[in-house]
């Protein structure tokens, strides 16, 4: 798998006495989750994992080099239930999922490490995630954090219903890629299919709602594509990716100052009183 992580930020490239020199308060660990599965006609199946690893790459290049900061080897497999009944797709359970990131925080925090970043882009993952953080912090004591995809940035240009629901092999998703491995878009093959219309809004909608409904792409989507990425440029992936870059970049420091500023160590002077 291509990668775009730097080869000093590759943890994996250490030896175990170059991870045992690390100072385990404040090395930050980020551990990448991605999905092999369908991506229409027109991507690869490996594109969220392409594009966490261009993400969190392009991000990590920036950091000043007194920064420890290491990239973990990525969990390629998701939970991508939502997309079965279409070739290619290699879906674990939500039980293994988790599991898996159990028994990674279990060996991080063997190793003494303290911080834990879980950096996610596929979708189908991203609750679970969010459960994972908290479970690790609970059992052990590791200060965890979640990240989700581009790092809340705007994606100037994409249309109202694009943003709205765009989920899948979308314009997003086709331009990082446009923009990084040309070669692996079939710009021929696009197809449009959405989940929802913003002009026609109802009381049950696929995500973000009080009130929602489960759904599997083949429901909605012959061709597996959620979204349009007719509209997709290199250019925009390009700028797009810097975006992100200039959001996430920024993460590591911040999770730094918040652990200083409220992971004290507890007072107990008043517990035997």
């Amino acid at each position: 798998m291509k990668t775009w992580v730097p080869d000093a930020r590759n943890f994996a490239y250490l030896n175990w006495k170059q991870v045992d020199a690390l100072p385990r308060e404040s090395t930050l660990l980020v551990l990448p989750t991605a999905a092999i599965e369908q991506h229409g006609h027109h991507l690869p199946l490996a594109t969220d994992t392409l594009i966490n690893n261009l993400l969190l790459g392009h991000a990590l290049e920036k950091l000043p080099p007194e920064m420890h900061v290491y990239a973990l080897p990525p969990v390629h497999y998701g939970k991508s239930n939502e997309h079965i009944g279409f070739p290619g797709t290699l879906s674990v359970s939500a039980a293994t999922f988790m599991a898996v990131l159990r028994d990674l925080g279990a060996s991080v925090a063997n190793a003494g490490f303290r911080r834990l970043v879980l950096y996610n882009t596929h979708g189908g993952n991203s609750s679970l995630i969010d459960v994972m953080a908290r479970d690790l912090r609970a059992e052990f004591n590791l200060r965890t954090f979640a990240l989700h995809g581009s790092g809340g940035i705007t994606f100037e240009g994409l249309s109202a219903q694009e943003r709205a629901y765009g989920f899948h092999a979308n314009e997003v998703e086709t331009a990082f890629l446009l923009a990084s491995m040309p070669e692996l878009v079939d710009r021929s093959a696009y197809t449009v299919n959405y989940i929802a219309d913003i002009a026609n809004p109802e009381l049950l909608l696929p995500e973000n709602a009080p009130a929602t409904f489960a759904w599997l792409t083949r429901d909605i989507a012959p061709s597996g594509v959620l979204g349009d990425p007719r509209p997709a440029t290199a250019e925009n992936g390009a700028r797009w990716r810097d975006a992100a870059r200039r959001s996430e970049t920024a993460r590591p420091r911040h999770t730094r100052e918040f652990s200083r500023a409220r992971w004290q160590a507890p007072d107990t002077s008043q517990c035997n009183k």
